[in-house]
């Protein structure tokens, strides 16, 4: 199913570095711009009389409108081309984001969240579209890696960034100079595009059946099964996330201070992490068995954390250890789902498959919270590491069912 590699060398580091500054600025944006709002609840909560659950609501509509739209972007993507989408996305994001400095009331907040959105929306399809077409294959782990580390990176920066603006200035002035931000983005992404190559589209030649359309492809099991693999896995890291600190306080007494740490171990494992498997992914084809052992690893760790005591001073190592191992298989999982898709299909397909990810962080934090005031704290980590493991087996049928499909006729537009 995948294109055969080129035969010309690989281009100068630096062109790739090009590329990928002007690729990973925006998906920093992407994230920021996701993480920037909820440092302002309190104070929009003093401005605009409202309750936590209607400011929440900004928040969810800015991810349900980002994930309910991306695959629709994708076919556009493969269709007209990444390039346009890209800078009219950042644009609108930055944008809206600008606009809500001057929001009259919490309505022009919530219509401005939606905008973003959609501008956020055609960050994954534009950009493995455009990694695609513009890295050689030799150094698409690392281009991949570096996507998804700047993409985390904007996740950490923007609570601190807003919290420490707000020591200074009124939430508006924030929030204009930080939508503003995005407009050199979008100018430099124009200046620089002639460098950005959309991802090839051959054609069927004379004679050779049209493949699978776009829906028939998306429907297809292995790409099902691609998105079964990223449900599970967001589904596992959002309970990491949103409940190790209550989960360790409940079962063992660690104080806040400490699972607080634990947690930022985690996430530094897993940022690093990517960047670890990118470079494997580069230099072996062995990226199953490489996903299979990390993931296998961290869902050991956290059965070991949930049911064991530990020292305290232990607690960052191991969850640091489960994070790195998270993250280091993310990358040739990306790799892997590249492989699998036919030439010119990879906005809508990226696209399709990523919205698994905000979906699956979106499923378990009210079941798991449930089961916490359950009195049954200590499922919650082995459920966790339950779904890593399931996701290795969409993972492995998913693989195995791309390698049985090669070679495929070229897809239909």
């Amino acid at each position: 199913m995948a294109a055969a590699a080129p035969a010309e060398a690989p281009p100068a580091a630096g062109h790739d570095a090009r590329i990928l500054a002007l690729i990973g600025t925006g998906h920093f944006l992407s994230h920021f711009y996701m993480l920037c709002l909820p440092p302002l609840f309190i104070a929009w909560r003093a401005e605009f009389d409202v309750s936590y659950a209607a400011l929440g609501l900004a928040f969810a509509l800015m991810s349900a409108t980002t994930a309910a739209l991306q695959t629709p972007v994708g076919f556009l993507v493969d269709k007209h081309g990444a390039r346009p989408f890209l800078v009219g996305g950042v644009l609108l994001m930055a944008l809206s984001i600008a606009a809500m400095s001057v929001a009259p009331g919490y309505w022009a907040i919530l219509l401005l969240a939606v905008l973003s959105g959609v501008g956020n929306s055609v960050i994954h399809p534009a950009d493995y579209a455009i990694l695609g077409g513009s890295i050689h294959p030799s150094r698409i782990g690392r281009a991949f890696a570096m996507h998804t580390f700047t993409g985390n990176l904007g996740f950490a920066a923007a609570p601190p960034t807003v919290a420490a603006m707000l020591l200074v200035m009124d939430w508006r002035p924030v929030l204009l100079i930080l939508g503003l931000l995005g407009v050199p983005v979008v100018l430099a992404i124009l200046w620089q595009s002639r460098i950005l190559r959309d991802q090839a589209k051959p054609k069927a030649k004379p004679g050779q059946a049209a493949g699978p359309s776009g829906r028939e492809l998306l429907l297809s099991r292995p790409i099902l099964l691609f998105f079964g693999f990223f449900l599970l896995s967001a589904m596992a890291g959002s309970v990491i996330q949103t409940f190790t600190i209550t989960v360790l306080g409940e079962l063992w007494g660690t104080p806040v201070a400490v699972a607080s740490f634990a947690l930022t171990g985690y996430m530094v494992g897993a940022t690093s992490g990517t960047l670890v498997g990118g470079w494997f992914a580069d230099r072996s084809q062995k990226h199953m068995p490489f996903v299979i052992i990390l993931t296998s690893l961290a869902a050991l760790i956290l059965v070991f954390i949930g049911a064991v005591p530990v020292p305290e001073w232990l607690l960052p190592l191991l969850a640091g250890a489960a994070g790195l191992a998270m993250g280091s298989s993310r990358t040739p999982r990306d790799v892997m789902l590249k492989n699998a898709i036919p030439p010119g299909q990879m906005g809508k397909v990226f696209g399709f498959v990523s919205s698994g990810l905000p979906l699956g962080g979106a499923i378990t934090p009210v079941p798991l919270g449930w089961l916490i005031d359950l009195g049954l704290a200590w499922m919650v980590l082995p459920i966790a590491a339950l779904l890593l493991l399931g996701s290795l087996l969409c993972m492995g049928g998913a693989n195995g069912a791309a390698r049985a499909a090669r070679p495929l006729a070229v897809p239909a537009e």
